[in-house]
């Protein structure tokens, strides 16, 4: 198969059609330093009432793209892979410019799973999924029940400390490293490694809104930062072609064993599984463990019906998911002209899907602004996508916050946020640097 990174196009500018809705005043969405206050919710409920497919421009004499925001129009986009394609033009709002890029990083996150059209999407997500049997959750959940013990016995003494660092940060990444099989004198690495690419993004989101001089630091942590990418590539190359010497009953295994049109996957797709299974199976759990617990701080009621009642703790997961959103958005690229609402979208065209506006859709979720956690459809949220690229660890994630919180409301029953949280300028992810609790 063709790699995805060298057939990949930034996208065609617009709008080709006429506007059926207006292009809201005030409304950026490609301004990242905004999402550092969470996510836009005030505009967001304006588009969908006013321009729900929303002709949006881009910076940088970029090409522009169709901002999605109604819940059933997200799922019309993601329902239809062979009009919205996830490989033409990857996942991404824009592609960059390749001066701009770091080349390996550039081609593993367009090389993957997440970034395939069928029929190659199909085949690669069938060879993963029966390794998510019943069987092996129960045995993870255990894993997970152990770790979330261990975890919450080293902040008992404390009385307060920062959620991510402790709790939200850790948990996800052993959780990761049990699906993977990594040994565990190894999983350290796996540690700095996305400490490495959390400060990347943060610098490179400081450059976009600041700039920033070159110092004799920065150049350190460039070469630093460089280094890094590189053994964690090297070390996940190492280990997929040792699986495939010697499978194990791990999810490296199926990922290194996986074939498309016949042929075990190339290296630069190992690079690309690697790259997707370590950020995605990270990012969005952690970002949620933390983003809950704010939402059960602003909502006390919410919080203490769930301390008296912990059997609403399950059906509470997809309430707690649908309001956090952790994957702002996902792009798609239309390979022919179509209509979503009423709008027209011209073939080659970007379509921007926002989750966490369709999370909030009153059509849907009436009331949607406030946690329920009895709420009766919670499970029709999309915040792990819908249709083919559904994605594929959402019982993995939910298994995670179950047991968190099962156990942080049954021992810290007064645990709250303090107020004190940082939000990283991202407008892909709702990124939680920090987040201050205490608790009696």
């Amino acid at each position: 198969m063709q790699l995805i990174s060298e057939t990949v196009v930034e996208g065609r500018a617009g709008p080709n059609f006429d506007r059926a809705y207006p292009v809201l005043e005030g409304v950026n969405l490609t301004d990242i330093a905004r999402f550092s206050q969470g996510q836009p919710y005030a505009d967001f409920a304006r588009m969908r009432d006013q321009a729900p497919v929303m002709w949006h421009a881009e910076p940088n004499d970029g090409p522009g793209f169709w901002a999605v925001t109604r819940h059933a129009d997200v799922m019309a986009v993601n329902g239809d892979p062979a009009t919205f394609s996830s490989q033409r033009g990857g996942i991404l709002m824009s592609i960059g410019k390749p001066e701009q890029r770091h080349s390996m990083l550039f081609r593993a996150s367009l090389d993957a799973l997440i970034s395939m059209d069928a029929p190659n999407h199909l085949q690669l997500r069938r060879e993963h999924m029966p390794y998510f049997t019943p069987g092996y959750l129960r045995g993870l959940t255990e894993r997970v029940k152990g770790e979330v013990t261990r975890l919450l016995d080293g902040m008992a003494a404390r009385g307060e400390c920062d959620l991510v660092e402790n709790f939200s940060a850790v948990l996800p990444l052993f959780t990761l490293c049990e699906i993977l099989g990594v040994p565990a004198e190894d999983r350290p690495k796996f540690l700095k490694w996305m400490h490495y690419l959390e400060m990347a993004q943060n610098m490179a989101a400081e450059q976009a809104t600041a700039g920033i001089t070159p110092t004799l630091e920065l150049m350190q942590f460039i070469a630093d930062f460089n280094a890094n990418v590189e053994e964690m590539f090297e070390y996940g190359r190492a280990m997929l072609h040792k699986r495939r010497l010697d499978p194990q009953p791990d999810l490296m295994s199926a990922i290194a064993r996986a074939t498309i049109e016949g042929e075990q996957l190339s290296d630069e797709f190992l690079d690309g599984s690697w790259l997707l299974i370590v950020f995605a199976g990270n990012d969005t759990t952690r970002n949620t463990l933390s983003g809950t617990m704010r939402l059960l701080t602003e909502f006390p009621d919410q919080h203490a019906r769930l301390v008296a009642s912990p059997e609403l703790i399950p059906g509470a997961v997809n309430e707690f998911i649908r309001m956090v959103s952790p994957v702002i958005y996902m792009r798609r690229t239309a390979t022919r002209d179509s209509v979503i609402n009423g709008q027209t979208i011209a073939e080659g065209e970007k379509v921007v899907m926002y989750y966490g506006a369709a999370n909030r859709d009153e059509t849907v979720f009436p009331d949607a602004n406030r946690l329920d956690v009895t709420r009766a459809n919670a499970d029709k949220h999309i915040a792990f996508g819908y249709g083919p690229h559904t994605c594929i660890g959402k019982r993995v994630a939910q298994i995670q916050l179950e047991e968190a919180y099962r156990q942080i409301l049954a021992r810290f029953p007064n645990m709250r946020w303090t107020g004190e949280i940082d939000i990283a300028p991202n407008n892909f992810v709702h990124a939680i640097r920090k987040l201050m609790v205490n608790w009696g």
